[in-house]
């Protein structure tokens, strides 16, 4: 099968308490749809975790407006070890993670009504498209981005799933062939050098960067591609000053964005692609065994290191649930993996989990 890229499946989210962290995702992002969540031990991530298996608790939480989800994520063999020092827009690895918002205005209004760490005022990229930032009680930051299509229109929520991220790159010469020939973003939007309005008010952003956003010129055909939608990943590159290593001294699933992930197919044919271009798969779970059961779900998942050192993660979807209160599992290497009815993905909705109201 030949390799295909089907959209953003999940931005990983490393945190201290998962339990606390995912409830306030809940409440204010609307990550309320549970797809799977497990406890249990990491060991094909050694590449990663300084070579040990490690105690994890994780869950893929999604939002019914559409766009890629949260993978929470929580060391439980170890105390998570935050960033030792503060994070300036540029540094090495992911910096923000892009969402996706039908209406821009009232995304901010209420956020800033929930008294949220609102970081800039809603302004235009250099593409004109309308967006603001906002850190998290975490400290992580994330871009709400003008974004029309909505999955299900019925969602009371103001924004919805993940749609990218900005990437603080070393050499970007040396990091777009990463994004652009094995992920596939063929399409610049903007390449562009200067200091930027729209950055200041970022830690960091009143300095010069050079700017690259990418996107797909195709319209993606996976079995969650509708769901998932459309996605753009944003490098930036500091050029004048020195930027550190996001993950310095820690390791994988530590608080902070861990990884980015792809929903693909033809894990085999990507696997060559990626070691032909100089980019070996550093973790393999289909080299042990033929399909990795996370819980509720199972398939196969890969992961790569861009040159700034992102984690870039691969998966292959073999089974998820659909209704899990009567059994309805779909198994793709039965069905294939044309694009799953509206109607079908719409069913997610009855994995979303209700916080009690306090009265």
């Amino acid at each position: 099968m030949k390799e295909q890229i089907n959209g953003i499946q999940q931005l990983g989210v490393g945190v201290e308490n998962f339990h606390e962290a995912w409830k306030w995702y809940r409440k204010h992002f609307a990550m309320d749809i549970r797809m799977f969540e497990e406890e249990a031990t990491a060991e094909l991530m050694l590449a990663h975790t300084d070579g040990k298996p490690r105690k994890r608790h994780a869950v893929l939480a999604l939002n019914m407006q559409g766009g890629g989800g949260f993978e929470i994520w929580q060391h439980t063999g170890k105390k998570p070890t935050p960033c030792p020092f503060d994070l300036n827009l540029g540094d090495l690895g992911i910096n923000i993670g892009k969402i996706k918002t039908a209406d821009i205005q009232a995304a901010y209004d209420k956020f800033k009504a929930s008294k949220l760490n609102i970081l800039t005022p809603i302004t235009k990229d250099p593409s004109g498209n309308d967006h603001f930032f906002l850190k998290d009680i975490y400290q992580n930051i994330w871009e709400f981005k003008t974004k029309k299509e909505v999955f299900r229109k019925k969602e009371k929520s103001v924004s919805g799933g993940v749609i990218g991220a900005i990437i603080g790159v070393k050499n970007m010469e040396e990091s777009l062939p990463v994004y652009q020939d094995i992920l596939s973003y063929d399409q610049i939007v903007y390449d562009k050098t200067g200091q930027f309005e729209d950055f200041k008010g970022l830690p960091g952003g009143d300095k010069t960067f050079r700017r690259v956003l990418l996107k797909h010129s195709d319209v993606k055909q996976g079995a969650f591609s509708p769901f998932f939608g459309q996605s753009v990943i944003e490098l930036v590159e500091a050029q004048d000053y020195e930027p550190r290593d996001i993950y310095e001294g820690r390791i994988w699933g530590d608080p902070g964005f861990i990884h980015l992930c792809f929903d693909i197919n033809g894990m085999d044919a990507f696997r060559e692609k990626a070691k032909k271009l100089g980019h070996p798969f550093t973790v393999d779970s289909a080299k042990a065994m033929e399909s990795f059961d996370m819980g509720e779900a199972a398939g196969n998942f890969a992961y790569i290191q861009a040159p700034e050192g992102t984690l870039i993660e691969f998966v292959e979807t073999h089974k998820i649930p659909i209704l899990k209160k009567i059994g309805w599992y779909i198994d793709f290497r039965k069905r294939g993996h044309h694009p799953l009815p509206d109607y079908v993905l719409k069913l997610f909705r009855f994995m979303r989990v209700k916080d009690r109201q306090k009265k």
